[in-house]
């Protein structure tokens, strides 16, 4: 591992995993003292030194900046991944003054990832299409309150 500008290196040893934690220590880190000083230090692992991921497997990073098809139409890219719970959700930038388009990342609603080629295919569930139609079409927000009022 090393810092953002490489200037500085680190070996990592780690020592024990307790409820969730990860419990190391860092070569040249002697002390308490020494730990509290690189509080904040953002450190970096070259993607080589990573384990190649399994199938059906992808690091965020190989994913960020994707073209996004869907229907063989290029329809943007993916802008983040977002922790939604049970699952992850793909968040696609579609453009300037476009909404962007939430999917859930499941192999339903993303057959295809091909990393290589820089692309991924969506099928998002149809009530997600849904909502972006209805979001194209202006609606009066407090009829639309009155309207489901009435209903319960």
């Amino acid at each position: 591992m090393s810092d953002e500008a490489g200037n500085r290196r680190f070996e990592i040893d780690i020592e024990a995993v307790r409820g969730g934690m990860v419990i190391a220590a860092l070569d040249g880190v002697a002390d308490r003292n020494a730990a509290e000083a690189l509080k904040g230090l953002r450190l970096y692992v070259s993607k080589d030194a990573l384990p190649e991921p399994d199938e059906d497997e992808f690091y965020h990073a190989d994913l960020l900046g994707l073209e996004v098809v869907q229907d063989g139409e290029t329809i943007g890219t993916v802008r983040a991944i977002i922790p939604a719970g049970a699952g992850d959700v793909l968040e696609i930038d579609r453009g300037p003054r476009q909404e962007t388009l939430l999917v859930p990342f499941t192999k339903a609603a993303v057959p295809d990832i091909d990393i290589g080629a820089g692309r991924l295919t969506v099928d998002p569930p149809r009530a997600v299409e849904a909502e972006k139609d209805d979001e194209d079409e202006p609606q009066d927000d407090a009829e639309t309150e009155r309207e489901d009022e009435t209903e319960k």
